[in-house]
């Protein structure tokens, strides 16, 4: 299977999925040094589409247009005459204040499915803290956006669990928490400079988040409420995923990343489903990051943590 991952950067330790140019820890890149690191220091552009009539001639459709890579000539996606592209330079420099202040520091950016995919993610200085006494989680800003209309501009924090590096859900749906969806309107940089101020809200979240996580570790779980709730999470009803999954997950909790930290509770049931999702669900390393920020993983993440609250009695 083709790679997801078109190109990306990071810095510091290397990515769950283990792709990209890699920078050292502490490394601070200015916004252009990103962009090339991260192998999108390029734009894009709205083109009229033609269509042959078999006769040499050729007719404009109309109100629709092709996304168009100038880098070579690409064709990302087909498009609405409302639709306004936002360059990847743009979407960058919406971090300039948060670096300019030292309130944050990209860490991964790049591109998916031939461009047609851009993310950045930053690490939030200030915020950070732990679950129980020593599993430490950060919290991150995702942007991401999609060059062929298939995804709104996306804006939201995220927490990342720092021993495994795996990405988290949020426990709260508040305005601040989730993942904010602006499109790709004429007003779209304008639209991202308010989510700006929604976003100094983030902190009070993010603890908010915490406080759910460090409920889930205080409550034991025994082996069979752990089996229930991996079966709940993905849907296990017939033998032959029950033969897949549920050992794997089962093992993961016992013997996972972060396991000894996480304990034989709710929250260590949630970490072996999560790392599931981070590391063994789907083809490869890169399909699952597509699918964890943007698919199916995104949801079965969500519903792993919801689905731990509930039986936890959150």
């Amino acid at each position: 299977m083709p790679h997801e991952v078109e190109s990306m950067m990071y810095v510091g330790r290397e990515p769950w999925h283990g792709l990209g140019t890699s920078f050292p820890e502490g490394t601070n890149l200015a916004i252009d040094e990103a962009i090339q690191a991260a192998g999108l220091d390029w734009t894009v552009e709205l083109r009229e589409i033609f269509t042959h009539n078999g006769r040499n001639a050729s007719v404009g459709i109309r109100d629709y247009f092709a996304v168009c890579r100038n880098l070579d000539n690409s064709v990302l996606g087909i498009v609405g005459a409302g639709y306004e592209p936002l360059q990847n330079i743009d979407a960058f420099q919406w971090f300039q204040p948060f670096i300019d202040e030292e309130a944050a520091r990209i860490e991964t950016a790049g591109s998916l499915r031939g461009g047609k995919r851009v993310w950045v993610l930053a690490s939030v200085k200030s915020a950070s803290a732990a679950v129980g006494k020593d599993d430490e989680i950060r919290n991150y800003i995702l942007l991401s956006s999609s060059h062929d209309g298939t995804l709104a501009v996306r804006v939201g924090f995220t927490p990342v669990r720092v021993v495994c590096a795996n990405t988290l859900a949020q426990a709260h749906e508040s305005q601040a928490s989730k993942l904010l969806r602006v499109k790709h309107t004429a007003r779209i940089l304008d639209n991202l400079a308010d989510i700006r101020e929604i976003m100094n809200t983030a902190d009070v979240e993010f603890h908010a988040t915490l406080k759910q996580y460090n409920e889930l570790a205080k409550r034991d779980i025994n082996p069979q409420d752990l089996e229930k709730y991996v079966k709940v999470v993905f849907d296990i009803k017939d033998a032959t995923k029950s033969k897949k999954v549920l050992p794997q997950v089962i093992s993961l909790f016992e013997r996972g990343r972060g396991s000894t930290e996480a304990g034989k509770t709710y929250w260590g049931a949630y970490n072996a489903a999560n790392e599931y999702l981070n590391y063994y669900r789907g083809d490869s390393s890169d399909t699952r990051m597509d699918s964890l920020w943007f698919g199916k993983g995104e949801e079965l993440n969500k519903h792993a943590l919801t689905t731990a609250l509930q039986m936890a009695r959150v």
